[in-house]
């Protein structure tokens, strides 16, 4: 599939069809309720919400275990950066009732438009497949006389099954600085961080959605909140979504640093990373300004290199510095946040 610009995005939501209304009220109605020997008035099974269940001591310590190592790994990703001194906690957010209840109404009416954009996006990744040829071999249908120069005999094409599709694996950070509470900004992002996190199950596409903010304390100058993480997904990590919040300042450049060499280590050949910001960095002592600004185009470079694709979500009041910061080619504009969503599900589509 061709990748279109950015600017070319209209963002229009999608109309929603009949069957995926009601598939969407499976998803979301099968995993949230369960029947119970109940009836109502009318002789019919009433639903009761499913409570978290206690987590048995082995599964806890499981989560500390796996709470640990991301600190360790995200500790090690930036010691030998300009942020090596700053004290960095990662925390596993866990989930409740009221955060099922919260993500239920929030994705009732947007699961019907990502299954939309699904069905229409994986049917093409299926067709260009089986029409897609891999170059550089020793043997194939297709000639390549352009290869001979390189005398190592890989002279022919030969076409890829569609189990080696080109892969796509995506990192979604959420800015949680305080500004994020004004003008319905934290609910926009929720509702995309969502659509993105479903469109991703559905399309079998590996996703790291983490949240940062920072100056909570002396003692914890950064904080990351791993909603998903590649290491280990988890049924229940949709419900975590619910646990974004507006909190303190940003060290944007750190956040990004951290999550750009989480996606490279993955194995997927496509790595794209999505920054969902309404400010400019801030954060105690210095990093503001021109000096915060030149870590993250320095951070930007070093892991474009790498083969890390960054785009920037600009929700807020600071647009045109994001724009600035990341580049035009990189930044995506958003005025209205109510179709915030089903754009951002289909530029992820464009990668696949």
């Amino acid at each position: 599939m061709k990748h279109e610009s950015i600017e070319d995005e209209e963002g229009i939501t999608l109309k929603k069809s009949a069957d995926s209304e009601e598939s969407a009220a499976r998803v979301n109605v099968d995993s949230m309720d369960t029947r119970s020997e109940d009836t109502g008035e009318d002789g019919s099974p009433m639903h009761h919400q499913n409570s978290p269940e206690p987590k048995p001591e082995d599964a806890k310590q499981k989560e500390r275990d796996f709470r640990k190592k991301l600190n360790q790994v995200t500790r090690e990703i930036v010691a030998d950066s300009i942020h090596e001194k700053v004290k960095l906690i990662v925390h596993r957010p866990d989930y409740d009732q009221d955060f099922q209840k919260e993500y239920y109404n929030l994705s009732r009416k947007l699961i019907p438009i990502v299954q939309e954009i699904a069905r229409k996006t994986l049917p093409l990744l299926e067709h260009e497949s089986s029409s897609e040829f891999e170059k550089n071999k020793y043997y194939g249908s297709k000639f390549h006389a352009d290869s001979v120069a390189y005398k190592d005999y890989r002279h022919f094409a030969k076409k890829s099954p569609p189990t080696e599709v080109p892969s796509l694996v995506v990192g979604l950070r959420v800015d949680e600085s305080a500004s994020m509470s004004a003008f319905g900004r934290l609910e926009a992002a929720k509702r995309a961080v969502i659509a993105v996190y479903e469109f991703c199950q559905i399309s079998n596409i590996p996703v790291l959605i983490y949240g940062d903010t920072a100056d909570v304390s002396r003692m914890e100058q950064m904080s990351i909140f791993a909603y998903t993480d590649l290491d280990q997904p988890n049924i229940n990590d949709r419900f975590r979504l619910m646990g974004i919040q507006a909190r303190s300042n940003n060290r944007d450049g750190m956040a990004l640093r951290i999550m750009a060499e989480r996606l490279v280590l993955a194995p997927q050949q496509i790595k794209l990373l999505i920054s969902i910001s309404d400010g400019q960095p801030k954060a105690m002592e210095n990093y503001t300004g021109s000096y915060a600004i030149r870590d993250m185009q320095q951070t930007i470079e070093a892991y474009e290199r790498k083969g890390v694709t960054f785009l920037a979500s600009a929700i807020g009041q600071d647009k045109d510095v994001i724009s600035e910061i990341y580049g035009h080619e990189r930044f995506l504009d958003i005025t209205n946040l109510r179709e915030f969503p089903a754009r951002l599900v289909r530029i992820i589509a464009r990668y696949l």
